[in-house]
């Protein structure tokens, strides 16, 4: 470890550390020198990708569970110190027309989508204020900036996650801390392949038709990679981001919102 690497002092806890976009998040911010703590329920993952990593813990927790998410940070900090980078990245994505989505999908979309941003955020302030450059930085979709069908649960917590980070910049605009939200558009994850089995599954169209659904979005015809959400990440989490705050980066191939 060399103190040419940009984040060589940092330390980033990540949530949904263990697969797809978190994962890539991970290794882009270890590759630049940063002590990663990676928090997710499947143990598995997660132990793998911290053992590929130089710096690297693994924490097993629910992230909508208050007590559980305190301990992933105490359990972060006693490793590395506490994260002066904490990358919000867990969600799951249900579908359902408004009519067919009962109360507990909604809570459930609520819950990992938008309470865990809430949860999170809470619990990274104290080690976001004491570090040289503060960054929070959720991963939210461009679910958050405009609407998708079939998804009115997902859509709407994703909306309250952007707004709660323009909330919270603004606050913290006087501190050393900046908060931004990543947007995505549809992404090569678990969710996607999710989604596109559900479409098979539902309409008994073919996995290749199913995925144009969703590439449709994009005018660049394609899905995002996890890799090009990372960077922006990376970028963000520079000292010389400082005065990028409050924003809503869309990672959608030129996606109109």
């Amino acid at each position: 470890m060399t103190a040419s690497l940009p984040l060589a002092a940092s330390h980033a806890l990540i949530t949904g550390g263990g697969s797809g976009i978190g994962a890539a998040i991970a290794r882009a911010l270890g590759g630049a020198g940063a002590a990663v703590t990676l928090v997710g329920r499947r143990a598995d993952p997660l132990a793998k990708l911290a053992a590929s990593l130089p710096r690297a813990l693994a924490v097993c927790a629910d992230v909508t569970d208050q007590d559980q998410l305190a301990g992933a940070f105490t359990q972060a900090s006693a490793a590395f110190g506490a994260p002066g980078i904490v990358i919000v990245n867990a969600g799951a994505a249900e579908t359902a027309t408004l009519e067919r989505t009962t109360p507990e999908q909604w809570r459930r979309m609520m819950a990992i989508n938008l309470d865990a941003v809430f949860l999170t955020a809470q619990a990274a302030l104290p080690g976001l204020r004491a570090a040289a450059h503060g960054r929070l930085i959720v991963i939210a979709s461009t679910a958050g900036v405009r609407g998708y069908a079939y998804t009115s649960a997902y859509v709407a917590a994703k909306h309250g996650a952007v707004g709660l980070v323009r909330a919270l910049a603004l606050e913290l605009a006087r501190t050393s801390v900046t908060v931004n939200a990543v947007c995505p558009g549809f992404t090569d994850t678990e969710i996607v392949s999710g989604a596109v089995a559900n479409i098979v599954a539902k309409t008994g169209r073919s996995a290749a038709d199913a995925l144009g659904e969703l590439t449709r979005h994009n005018p660049q015809g394609r899905l995002i990679d996890p890799d090009e959400v990372a960077q922006a990440v990376l970028w963000l989490c520079a000292p010389a981001s400082r005065s990028v705050t409050g924003q809503t980066i869309m990672i959608a191939g030129g996606e109109v919102m």
